[in-house]
């Protein structure tokens, strides 16, 4: 199975609460909710159209109580997402659960690199990760990502919990898809193509 990482995150980098003004208010984050301005009929599609490519959902652990405490509250047969977010097989990196409760869910214990890297191995098509952005950070560096995708909404915070900031391993990217929605978001697709690429530039003049 490919592993796929899709994270909401503002221009400065933010990806903390993107849907709602209490979903994660650590360390005094105020601005939850960002994201919800911007959605439109488009962004909803394309989300709908990744959703479809899923054979399971990979998510840490604060993620995986947050959409376990919200996502079975949400019955309404006309709702884009909740049926499949409901029914698909979950699997949870964690130490400390000792069952899920959202079900069908599977409690991965141990190494999380070790213990993604065989459900990587097995076959399939998406494993998704959904938020989890330390999870996915870490596997980023690991290299165990196959595909990142980014929405990026047009907001500055200039506070809150920034993506992709841990410690690791490089990685180099390459673009395979992007798209604007009506409402100013971007939709990014990249592939991990390994350790960022460097180099030297040789022209006559300097960047300043």
């Amino acid at each position: 199975m490919k592993i796929t990482l899709t994270e909401f995150v503002t221009l400065d980098g933010v990806s903390q609460g993107p849907g709602s003004p209490d979903e994660d208010t650590s360390d005094g984050f105020t601005h939850g909710g960002w994201l919800v301005p911007h959605i439109d009929g488009t962004f909803v599609q394309r989300a709908s159209d990744w959703l479809d490519l899923a054979d399971g959902l990979l998510l840490g652990r604060r993620t995986y109580e947050a959409f376990a405490r919200d996502w079975p509250k949400i019955t309404d047969p006309a709702d884009p997402f909740a049926e499949r977010m409901n029914t698909l097989p979950k699997y949870v990196v964690s130490n400390t659960l000792t069952q899920g409760t959202w079900h069908p869910t599977t409690v991965l214990k141990g190494d999380p690199v070790q213990t993604v890297a065989e459900l990587r191995a097995r076959p399939g098509r998406e494993l998704q990760i959904h938020g989890s952005a330390r999870l996915g950070d870490a596997l980023l560096s690991a290299g165990l990502i196959d595909t990142l995708r980014l929405v990026v909404a047009p907001t500055v915070l200039r506070t809150g919990r920034r993506l992709l900031a841990g410690p690791g391993a490089t990685s180099g990217l390459r673009l395979t898809h992007h798209e604007a929605t009506p409402n100013g978001l971007l939709l990014l697709e990249y592939e991990t193509t390994g350790r960022a690429p460097l180099g030297e530039y040789e022209g006559v003049t300097a960047f300043v």
